[in-house]
This record gives C-alpha cells, structure tokens and sequence, in this order.
C-alpha cells in the first residue's frame, strides 16, 4: 500500500487527513507545527492536526525546522510514495521536495494563479469575490507556483465569513484529494503550467488589515469584516477608545448619509453608520475590555447620540 506523509497544521487540513484515512491510504506520519503557547495563560496548545492525528492513532512529528537533517533522514526512512501538504504554514526545502518519487501535494484554498499566499480566503473576501475554489498543485519552491494537478470552484455565499468560507473549503479539498490522488499516482494526470501574468498574491493578515477606515464603501468595509470573522475582527476607535466590530449588514438604500464615520441612527436592530459611500449597519460589536454585545445595547449604555463619530 501505498505510504503517505501529511503535513498540516490548522482546522482546515484536517478533513482532508481524516478523508485519507478513512479512504483506505496508508499515513506513514503526520508533520506539523510545534504545540506553541496560546492565550492570557501561555498554555502550551497542540495543532488542531496533531489532535487529530492521535485520535487516528498516526504518528505524530513535530520538527521546529524542516531543513534539519535528522527530519530529513526520517523522512527517508520512511520512504514515502508521495507527500501532502495543507496549510503547513512552512516553505519546504528542494531537498524535502524531491524525497517522494510522486512528489509532494498541496491543497490550497484559491483558484491559482490568484490569491498564491498565506491568507488566500481572507483576501478573496475581502475582495467581495463571489466564487473561489480549491487548487491541488505540485509543489516547487516558488510560493504556490507549481503545476496545476486538479482545481474545483465554489460559490462564495453571501453570509459567509472567513470561518464558514474555511469550513466549506477544507471539505472541497479533502473530497477532491481523494478523488485525484489514485489518479496522480497511477500517472493519469498531467499537470498543467500556471498562468504567471494572472498570478495574485494574498499575503499574511496584519493588524493594520483589521483597522476600519470609513472612508471606503459600505462594502468594502462590510467585506473586511466578514472576512476578519471569526478570529481577529475589524476595529474602528470610539471617544478614543478601540470598538470591535463583528457584524455588518449594507444599508440598501443609496445616495449620501453623511461624513464617514457619522453615526446616523440608534434603534433596535442596531446602529447605521456612514461610510464613503453608502452606510453600514453595525449589529455585533465589542468595546475595549469587553464581551461581544449588540451594537444596539452598545449604544443605549454609552448614552451615544446621532452626530458622533467613530474613528476617533
């Protein structure tokens, strides 16, 4: 049987271990990312793909650097037909690279040439795409340059954000994995070249992606924040202090409501903002030191009145 190794880290790589599994192939070991400290506490906390991998009883390696020769000579030892990766989160070495004789697979959550990077789905949202997809590729050390060995399109739906997105698209990739990879093994497929003058990138989020700046459309903003849901959310500043925003709704009514920023109304479903063009509903927010609350309750307790602004 054929012997597999699988490298992934996050949430998204695990369906796509899981499917392998149940799919009959033959994990030799699962790569992934050191246990690292997480919240106020610094508790050491294992990769989501590590706790899978001990409830499926695989062996679990967990190198701090992929370039070292005793990982490296495991991996020889190990001799696998063929290596899969999904979200890993690390620039494998040409040397690792060459190790399986079928190459190594990555599953990655765009339709490549587009969106090659490390925040693929945050970006196509923020984009306000409508349709992005899964892209299984052979791997070069270029970042997500490789040859094209399978690609699927999903619709992007309107309520989704970055988690929902990320959960539709991890069970894409695991489905079409095991679909293509008896093929790929067997030689019936030959990858195509990527087209490099329609490459885009979608670099790593940073904390200036999550500021809000009203001046844009109410889309754009609205985009911005559903894209930064579930994990990071967008902040603006109210009286100097930072407000979270969670949830959005585009006001559907056109035309001009006010400076960017202005609070516009206060009612029950939540609080109108004005954008650079259009308004935007706030219906989830969080102040500074605070729960997450609904923007209505929000502004009923700060006593907010039409005419203030956010973003100061």
């Amino acid at each position: 049987m054929t012997n597999v190794l699988f490298m992934g880290t996050p949430e998204f790589a695990v369906p796509s271990l899981k499917a392998l599994v149940k799919a009959g192939w033959k994990v030799g070991a699962v790569v992934t990312r050191p246990d690292r400290p997480v919240g106020r506490r610094q508790v050491p906390s294992p990769p989501a793909v590590k706790r899978a991998a001990e409830e499926l009883g695989l062996p679990v390696w967990q190198p701090e650097r992929v370039k070292d020769g005793e990982f490296l000579q495991r991996v020889r030892d190990l001799a696998p037909e063929v290596a899969v990766t999904a979200a890993y989160g690390r620039i494998l070495p040409q040397e690792l690279l060459d190790l399986p004789p079928r190459g190594c697979l990555n599953i990655h959550a765009s339709l490549l040439p587009r969106y090659r990077g490390a925040a693929p789905i945050q970006r196509c949202l923020m984009d306000g795409q409508d349709r992005t997809g899964i892209t299984i590729m052979k791997m070069v050390q270029a970042l997500d340059a490789g040859p094209i060995v399978a690609q699927e399109e999903l619709a992007v739906g309107e309520e989704d954000d970055a988690g929902t997105l990320t959960e539709r698209l991890a069970e894409l990739g695991a489905r079409l994995l095991v679909d293509v990879l008896p093929r790929w093994l067997a030689g019936e497929i030959e990858p195509r070249e990527q087209d490099e003058s329609l490459a885009t990138y979608a670099p790593p989020l940073r904390r200036e992606d999550e500021k809000i700046d009203w001046s844009q459309a109410a889309l754009a903003i609205h985009n911005r924040i559903r894209a930064l849901r579930p994990w990071a959310g967008g902040y603006t500043l109210h009286r100097g202090k930072v407000l979270k925003i969670w949830r959005t709704t585009v006001e559907e009514r056109t035309g001009s409501f006010g400076a960017p920023g202005e609070i516009l109304v206060v009612e029950r479903s939540g609080v109108l903002v004005a954008a650079g063009a259009g308004a935007l509903w706030l219906h989830q927010v969080q102040p500074e030191s605070k729960n997450r609350m609904e923007a209505e309750a929000w502004a009923r307790g700060r006593r907010i009145e039409t005419g203030e602004a956010l973003g100061k």
